[in-house]
């Protein structure tokens, strides 16, 4: 298991309206992979808190009491603090966005936000982190893919089949491009951290899209080993 499957991504959130606050944490505690580490509700405040927290990704409103939000996006890059950005605010104005895309904000939410399209956001966040820590070394393809994360359209990013989740998809997909090997339902547990079940499904779902094929092992005594591999290899 690498490091990034141990830990919780954390998450500081920058919003002047505390039941607001509340339920976006309350929300995204719940069915997203992250960890909510703080609220602040003042520009001071966060300021104070990026320090101490060091968070992994700050959800940041623009405007805040004693200033807005881009002038912390500034703060964090003129003291080369390592955390991202992304925008959940009322800010409508094309200066503000222009500034939040030029200093590499993750994403721009503004509200209201559906929930969905919040889980959306962070899901991509969660597999952008996922797939930085795969490799220290990185092609072309690969770049593109990152940036691709973060540009992808809402509508086409939908989930692609019930009980299928981007993230999990991704991380199967991953290992079988990693390998010609035949890999079986065992090593994608254990590789991929998840239970025996989901990754039956998993290998399953990439059958039927014809990205894996599978053939059976009768090598041992008893019910035979399915074996999945990637397809063209």
């Amino acid at each position: 298991m690498n490091q990034f499957q141990e830990d919780n991504i954390k998450v500081l959130i920058v919003e002047d309206e505390p039941i607001l606050a509340e339920l976006n944490a309350e929300f995204i505690q719940k069915d997203t992979k992250v960890k909510v580490i703080g609220i602040a509700s003042t520009l001071e405040e966060a300021k104070i808190m990026v320090e101490k927290l060091k968070p992994t990704l700050i959800l940041l409103d623009n405007y805040l009491p004693d200033g807005k939000g881009i002038e912390l996006f500034e703060y964090i890059i003129n003291n080369h603090l390592d955390c991202y950005v992304i925008f959940i605010t009322a800010a409508s104005d094309m200066d503000t966005c222009s500034k939040a895309i030029r200093y590499g904000a993750f994403d721009y939410l503004i509200k209201p936000v559906s929930y969905q399209r919040l889980k959306h956001s962070l899901e991509r966040f969660e597999l952008f982190l996922y797939r930085q820590s795969l490799q220290k070394h990185v092609n072309q393809r690969k770049i593109d893919e990152l940036f691709n994360l973060q540009t992808k359209d809402f509508i086409d990013m939908n989930r692609p089949s019930k009980g299928i989740e981007e993230i999990t998809l991704q991380k199967v997909k991953d290992l079988f491009m990693q390998t010609d090997k035949a890999l079986t339902v065992d090593e994608i547990v254990e590789k991929a951290n998840v239970s025996k079940t989901t990754a039956r499904r998993y290998l399953e779902y990439c059958v039927q899209i014809k990205l894996l094929t599978v053939e059976l092992n009768h090598g041992k005594i008893g019910r035979p080993e399915r074996l999945y591999k990637r397809l063209g290899k």
